[in-house]
């Protein structure tokens, strides 16, 4: 087992032993955020045949040349073609048919001439313009023709995508599987959120935070409960959830008289892979792999910062391969720091910021004590300054990569254009 690894070493340990999950098929109406297996190839045309984009009259162009408004022309209407209906008849020359959205276009008509520029009669209408060739027409296959590629494997669906299944007749659909994930929090000290802490206790606030970060990407998270300081109750609790594809544990992986989880891992066949990462918050991070089955585990450090950030930067990760997902990793921006900071080199620093967007650009500002036990500076701020392994301080006005992690930040309360 590795000791020590930079953040970077890791996180391609971890992807490395990270499977993709195989298939399901799903309806597609339940399929947004899903991500692709097989490529949607188009079984229809669409628009099946050309048809009318204005609510109008149906005419044959050539019958309207030197149309305009001071030489109007009158013409007989000689039927109406609704949406989903059909002519009855080729229009013949001289002749109109009055016409709706989406409806078919009458064989020998050529052009639309929108219901505004007429007098919208009944049985003859008045054309005050001469139209340009097919204008307002939309032309069958325009969309789509059958053997058209329509949606690549490996995109992730969104509202879109499941229109154009629904246009080319897909009712169900293949998507990666979504990764089961059993969540154990560890320690005396823990209770349930409707239990006193008058007696010193501590509220199990991790399995909460993690099971929401599982489920904000899809994930399927089941909650194992808290397991005592015990390695029997460890044990219990573990061999409970080693039917899911991950199990993440938080707190018992560092190295203290009451920190069992790693012994119990071994115990129950898993092979670890590294223990502790050179980052702050969440040096004491252990990683492996169960065999046979394969299934990952994570242990994670118990402070609650520690616990929310390293799953962002291994398990979620992970899981988002998992699923199936080309684009893995939070989206990383610059921003100019607003404070200087200080540190000790030798480890990554995550430092939560408060992000402002300026006319110069982002300012990032920390969001106060850094504490990895004071949770509420997860939601003080939209994201996590990285500042790098080996420096000491990192001036104020400097630029720094910031990973975003709440993307309400790019929202705008006005239009911006």
């Amino acid at each position: 087992m590795r000791e020590g690894l930079t953040v970077e070493e890791a996180q391609d340990l971890i992807l490395e032993a990270t499977p993709i999950l195989g298939a399901e098929t799903i309806s597609a109406s339940d399929a947004a955020g899903r991500v692709l297996v097989d490529a949607i190839v188009s079984t229809r045309r669409h628009p099946p045949a050309d048809c009318s984009a204005m609510d109008g009259y149906a005419i044959r162009r050539e019958d309207l040349v030197g149309t305009s408004i001071a030489k109007p022309k009158t013409m007989p209407v000689v039927y109406e073609v609704p949406a989903g209906g059909r002519a009855s008849r080729p229009l013949e020359t001289g002749e109109a048919a009055r016409i709706f959205t989406g409806a078919p276009l009458p064989p020998g008509a050529d052009a639309i001439i929108k219901q505004e520029d007429t007098d919208m009669g009944d049985e003859r209408v008045e054309i005050r313009v001469e139209p340009e060739p097919r204008e307002h027409v939309r032309d069958g296959g325009e969309d789509f023709e059958i053997g058209d590629r329509l949606i690549e494997a490996g995109s992730v669906l969104g509202a879109s995508h499941l229109g154009v299944l629904a246009s080319v007749g897909r009712t169900i659909v293949s998507v990666h599987q979504r990764p089961r994930v059993a969540i154990l929090s560890g320690g005396d000290e823990l209770v349930e959120p409707d239990r006193p802490t008058d007696a010193g206790q501590i509220v199990s606030s991790n399995s909460y935070t993690l099971a929401a970060q599982c489920r904000e990407i899809g994930a399927l998270p089941t909650y194992l409960g808290i397991a005592g300081d015990t390695p029997e109750a460890i044990e219990i609790r573990m061999r409970a959830g080693l039917g899911a594809d991950v199990l993440v544990s938080s707190a018992g992986v560092s190295v203290g008289d009451h920190d069992h989880v790693r012994d119990v891992l071994e115990k129950i066949g898993c092979q670890l892979r590294f223990w502790g990462v050179l980052m702050k918050p969440g040096y004491p991070l252990a990683f492996g792999i169960i065999e046979p089955t394969g299934q990952l585990v994570f242990g994670l450090p118990g402070n609650p910062v520690s616990t929310a950030v390293t799953f962002e930067e291994f398990v979620r990760p992970a899981l988002r391969k998992m699923m199936g997902h080309r684009d893995i990793h939070r989206p990383v921006v610059q921003a100019t720091l607003s404070d200087a900071i200080r540190k000790r080199a030798g480890r990554l620093h995550f430092v939560r910021v408060r992000l402002e967007m300026t006319s110069r650009g982002i300012l990032a500002t920390p969001t106060g004590n850094q504490s990895s036990g004071v949770l509420t500076s997860m939601i003080r701020g939209q994201g996590l300054a990285v500042i790098p392994l080996e420096a000491e301080a990192v001036e104020a006005g400097a630029t720094v990569d910031v990973q975003i992690l709440d993307l309400g930040f790019f929202d705008r309360r006005e239009r911006g254009f």
